[in-house]
């Protein structure tokens, strides 16, 4: 009896100190969701969102993506350093340097928060920035030498942005499946950018299997160089997934609408232009 007593004294102590190893976020819970999927068709970029609790994101190129708060917060995945014919200073980027079309050595000076995705000083990037409507936070993962076979550990990271509730993750130039602590310390995602080409960064049976374990609400390709490998991607995911193909670069999207099935929503590319709604 004294044995189990001091057992749960340890016990009481020790959670506190656990807790305490992982930062606030509230993308470790688990999200009810609703049965019905509702996105908002024509929406402009530099509009505000419906309202605090829907988040836009937009498909600017490649691996680019613009997620903006309704209170006006801008933030950019892979920025290289040119969104389109505007004026829009973003409040943050996220970068990873596997490939030139994922960053830029000149950003911006008049952005405030440029989070590189790599190795800092031999350090791993270790990112956590709340901007109050907008957090964002990091889990690195390992890339590929340019010149051998050999891994460099920590030098890509998985960025996720907790906005209007949601947790969005940008899976950045992903190379191996994440690892279980890596899953762990992503929590849960929401809404996925996720690349498919099946060459430069992880294979299409490699995604379909990281995409299923997410298990993300919405999932939208990024990375795609070619109809055939999206196609590829389409194809392999239909028997979990629902496929919406869409003619626009954007959606706007709450967590009181997520569906019930998760669904793949392609979007099409388009860089920023000024123009009235």
């Amino acid at each position: 009896m004294q044995r189990l007593f001091v057992f749960i004294i340890l016990i009481a102590f020790a959670a506190p100190a656990m807790a305490q190893d992982r930062r606030p976020s509230h993308c470790f819970a688990i999200a009810d969701m609703s049965p019905e999927l509702n996105f908002v068709h024509k929406v402009a970029w530099n509009t505000p969102t419906a309202d605090e609790f829907t988040a836009r994101l937009t498909y600017i190129n490649h691996s680019m993506y613009l997620i903006q708060s309704h209170g006006g917060l801008n933030a950019v995945t892979d920025y290289t350093g040119f969104i389109g014919g505007v004026s829009l200073v973003p409040d943050v980027v996220t970068m990873n340097n596997a490939h030139d079309s994922h960053w830029t050595a000149f950003p911006h000076p008049d952005i405030p928060n440029v989070l590189p995705g790599w190795r800092q000083n031999g350090e791993p990037a270790d990112h956590y920035v709340d901007l109050g409507e907008m957090l964002i936070r990091n889990a690195t993962t390992d890339i590929r030498s340019r010149f051998t076979d050999d891994r460099i550990e920590d030098n890509n990271s998985i960025f996720i942005f907790e906005v209007a509730g949601l947790c969005i993750g940008h899976l950045g130039h992903l190379h191996h499946e994440p690892s279980d602590e890596t899953y762990a310390a992503i929590g849960r995602l929401d809404i996925v950018m996720a690349a498919v080409d099946g060459g430069l960064t992880v294979d299409i049976p490699t995604m379909v299997r990281i995409v299923k374990r997410l298990r993300s609400s919405i999932v939208l390709p990024m990375h795609w160089f070619s109809g055939h490998s999206l196609e590829r991607f389409l194809a392999a995911v239909s028997d979990e997934f629902d496929i919406d193909r869409r003619q626009g670069s954007e959606i706007e999207v709450s967590l009181r609408d997520l569906p019930s099935r998760p669904t793949v929503v392609v979007l099409q590319p388009v860089y920023l232009e000024s123009f009235d709604d």
